[in-house]
């Protein structure tokens, strides 16, 4: 199979071959007509640039990379929140140009704060996307303050060319929990994400918060740890059915935990909303499929991935001159069976 060359390309569209090179490197600097032109006859002839000479022309390598690192005894990068947020993450970008490569530490590697920004220079990366791994992270600060564009999702982070895109924890929390009072729920219980996380401990802080504004009483032993997890909301529902005095209502704050919940409900012979009400967090495809449906505050999971991408690809076109403000997304209540 013959690859076509930029200069068979030139020839066929009748410019210059410099002119090819600015249609797909610079674009803006060619007029539209000449554009549309030379794009038709490059399709027609099934040409595809050269990325590497791509690259050399516009010092952009259009590679972003995804940093995560979890702990990997847990199912971190299957779950459905965090898969729904890559899609998101990865459409918006593909629409922009840029491509997504997951960067994983390895054993191998020398640990050290400049651990991201090696492999940035080693992938020559235009830019960086940091997903909150709930550890403090030296490396991840190392990264921002290198100036290196870089969008830090869920958790805050400040640099010269450092942004980050989270949702209103507390005000969904807050949401939730005043959703269960007004279905006349006084004894409302929480099972919480993890403390480290940013969405953890925010939707807990909501959670106190919207107690205290209907003038309802914090009680600790109806607090109970979560990890968003499925296993870890079933394990916390059975803590708080083991109660003297069991809860009501359970604001649950991952919609993964919330199914462990009903789980743990129904096999312990309750039905929900009849005994127990239930509402969890994120609306993932899966809180619309068990039975009860599950009530539940919706993130803007298609926002997390269009503001990341677009806040990113402004500092590495240089459109954004400093960093661009933080992204804070609204939430909303999505009110199914289970309350």
């Amino acid at each position: 199979m013959t690859v076509a060359t930029i200069r068979e390309l030139a020839r066929l569209a009748d410019v210059s071959v410099a002119t090819v090179s600015r249609v797909f490197n610079n674009p803006e600097v060619v007029n539209q007509e000449t554009r549309e032109h030379v794009l038709r006859v490059a399709a027609d002839l099934g040409y595809q640039p050269n990325e590497s000479a791509r690259t050399l022309a516009t010092k952009k390598s259009h590679m972003v990379g995804l940093i995560w690192d979890t702990d990997h005894r847990r199912p971190g990068w299957r779950h459905p929140f965090l898969q729904e947020i890559l899609i998101g993450l990865k459409t918006a970008l593909s629409a922009r140009g840029y491509h997504l490569l997951l960067l994983a530490t390895s054993g191998s590697e020398i640990p050290g704060p400049d651990i991201y920004s090696r492999a940035v220079t080693r992938h020559n990366l235009d830019g960086v996307v940091f997903i909150d791994n709930g550890r403090q992270d030296p490396a991840l600060h190392h990264l921002a303050a290198s100036g290196v564009p870089c969008v830090s999702l869920d958790r805050p982070v400040s640099g010269p060319r450092a942004t980050y895109v989270i949702s209103d924890n507390a005000g969904g929390a807050r949401s939730a929990v005043a959703h269960l009072y007004a279905r006349g729920h006084g004894s409302i219980a929480t099972i919480t994400g993890p403390a480290t996380t940013r969405p953890g401990a925010e939707r807990l802080a909501g959670y106190r918060e919207q107690l205290a504004a209907l003038g309802l009483p914090y009680r600790a032993e109806l607090v109970v740890d979560g990890d968003f997890y499925l296993a870890g909301g079933q394990a916390a529902m059975c803590r708080l059915l083991d109660l003297d005095e069991r809860p009501r209502a359970v604001f649950v704050a991952g919609d993964e935990m919330a199914v462990g919940a009903l789980r743990a409900i129904t096999e312990a012979g309750l039905k929900v909303p009849e005994d127990i009400a239930l509402v969890g967090y994120d609306d993932i495809e899966l809180a619309a499929l068990v039975r009860p449906g599950l009530t539940t505050v919706a993130q803007d999971k298609a926002g997390f991935g269009t503001s990341a991408a677009a806040a990113l690809v402004a500092m590495i076109d240089g459109t954004a001159g400093e960093a661009p403000p933080p992204t804070v997304l609204p939430t909303r209540l999505v009110v199914r069976d289970s309350t």
